[in-house]
């Protein structure tokens, strides 16, 4: 009987990517993580500091610095490369220099027999998704993106706070694009199950101060939060993406917010967008489509429409 390494690779070696490579350590979900980037001095710094803390986890993990060759045999890798916004630009606003960074990444992709599933975290994390499938010819539901995993986890915090009830028992998302034209589906959130809107008419001492534009709105700048006080996300999004990857891996079948290539869902097509969607061994299984209000898919249309333009601007860069 052959046993398979569970082998992840994660392209860029920085504060994101490390931090995707330490959480997968240390919950134990891979059994070889191999880090790859430009500045191969990074790479095997991160390397060794990561494999520096093994020993004292539950679970042995072989982690080292290594270059395309290591991605023939992988079953993920994570592209974490690019640019981090200052606080003057936009997560779109970067993204010719992202682009500029990942010309290696396609490249090397290209050139191995890679044939896994492709986790993107780049900013603009949807257009940078559907530039990298549309430059490697890969198959849509093997490569998907993080996107909105990390804002629906903020979301939820917000809301655990405002209603002092466990995030765990809050169902609400955040669709569209990770960034400024995100929007929150109000019309499909719930609470132990019972519409949050329901909630709001039934029970005023305890729902009707919600402000839920405001709610939102914390759950967008959530992150610009961090970047100003530390210039760079990481934990969140570490763990946001190694979710994911544990889901794959396990074939667990189990819905998560993550940005795909739309065929008609939700009445929009040729364009990635984060949905709530079936994820499992083979990447993206099924898109899910939540009864949101006419209200909600408008709004969800005009995030859309803000990526589509972005992604046809991305192929003239």
């Amino acid at each position: 009987m052959e046993i398979k390494s569970r082998k992840i690779v994660v392209i860029g070696a920085g504060h994101v990517g490390s931090h995707v490579g330490f959480s997968l350590v240390t919950q134990g979900v891979c059994d070889e993580l191999v880090y790859i980037d430009t500045d191969e001095k990074k790479a095997l710094a991160q390397a060794e500091d990561t494999a520096d803390a093994v020993v004292y986890l539950p679970h042995r993990v072989r982690v080292k610095a290594g270059d395309y060759s290591d991605i023939d045999d992988a079953e993920i890798i994570v592209i974490s490369v690019g640019p981090l916004p200052n606080l003057n630009e936009t997560r779109m606003d970067t993204l010719g220099k992202t682009i500029t960074c990942l010309e290696s990444v396609v490249e090397g992709i290209k050139n191995s027999k890679f044939s896994g599933i492709i986790i993107d975290i780049s900013n603009p994390a949807d257009v940078i998704t559907y530039y990298l499938q549309t430059k490697l010819n890969y198959p849509s539901n093997k490569i998907l993106s993080t996107s909105t995993t990390l804002d629906s986890a903020r979301l939820r915090k917000v809301l655990s706070k405002k209603l002092n009830i466990d995030q765990k028992s809050i169902y609400a998302y955040v669709m569209g694009e990770h960034g400024e034209s995100q929007m929150v589906p109000w019309s499909v959130a719930t609470i132990f199950g019972k519409s949050l809107i329901e909630l709001m008419k039934e029970d005023s001492e305890t729902y009707e101060h919600l402000n839920l534009e405001e709610i939102a709105n914390d759950a967008r700048y959530g992150g610009w939060l961090v970047l100003k006080g530390k210039g760079s996300t990481e934990f969140g999004i570490g763990t946001s993406c190694v979710e994911i990857i544990k889901t794959i891996l396990a074939d667990e079948r189990k819905v998560c917010m993550v940005s795909t290539l739309l065929r008609g869902e939700y009445g929009q097509s040729d364009v990635y967008a984060s949905v709530p969607a079936i994820v499992g061994k083979n990447g993206v299984e099924k898109v899910i489509e939540l009864p949101m209000s006419k209200e909600d898919l408008e709004k969800f249309g005009a995030s859309c429409d803000v990526m589509r333009k972005n992604y046809k601007l991305s192929l003239t860069l």
